[in-house]
C-alpha cells in the first residue's frame, strides 16, 4: 500500500522560509517522479514543482527561483524548500507520486498524471 506523508508546514512571516518533507512508503521510490501541488482557499489545486527520477525538474513560474525540490532516495523522501515566502503562497501543500517509466517532464505539471497523493500540510504566510 503506497502512502505519502507530508510534514513541515506551519505559520511563517512573509520573507521567511519553510522546508516541507514527503515521506513515501510502499513503493520503489527511486522509480517514481515526485511532484508538489498546492490548493489555496477558494482555488483549485495547482502545480508547484516536480522532480523526476533521473534528476530533471520543473517549476511553476510563480515559485521559480524561490522554491527548490530535492529528493533523498535512501530515505524515500522528497523535500520542498520554500524561501522568500509570500502571503499568496498560503495553501495546503500536497506531494504526489507517479512511476516514471514513460512520463515526460511536461506531463508532471498536470494533476491527472499522478497516481498517489498525500493528505497535505498547511502553510500559512502572514504579511
Amino acid at each position: 500500500q503506497v502512502q505519502l506523508a507530508e510534514s513541515g508546514g506551519g505559520l511563517v512571516q512573509a520573507g521567511g522560509s519553510l522546508r516541507l518533507s514527503c515521506a513515501a512508503s510502499g513503493l520503489t521510490f527511486s522509480s517514481y517522479a515526485m511532484g508538489w501541488f498546492r490548493r489555496a482557499p477558494g482555488k483549485e489545486r495547482e502545480f508547484v514543482g516536480a522532480r523526476g527520477r533521473y534528476g530533471g525538474y520543473t517549476y511553476a513560474d510563480s515559485v521559480k527561483g524561490r522554491f527548490t525540490i530535492s529528493r533523498d532516495n535512501a530515505k524515500n523522501t522528497v523535500y520542498l524548500q520554500m524561501n522568500s515566502l509570500k502571503p499568496e503562497d498560503t495553501a495546503v501543500y500536497y506531494c504526489a507520486a507517479v512511476p516514471q517509466s514513460r512520463i515526460t517532464m511536461a506531463s508532471l505539471r498536470l494533476r491527472q498524471t499522478y497516481e498517489y497523493w498525500g493528505q497535505g500540510t498547511q502553510v500559512t504566510v502572514s504579511s
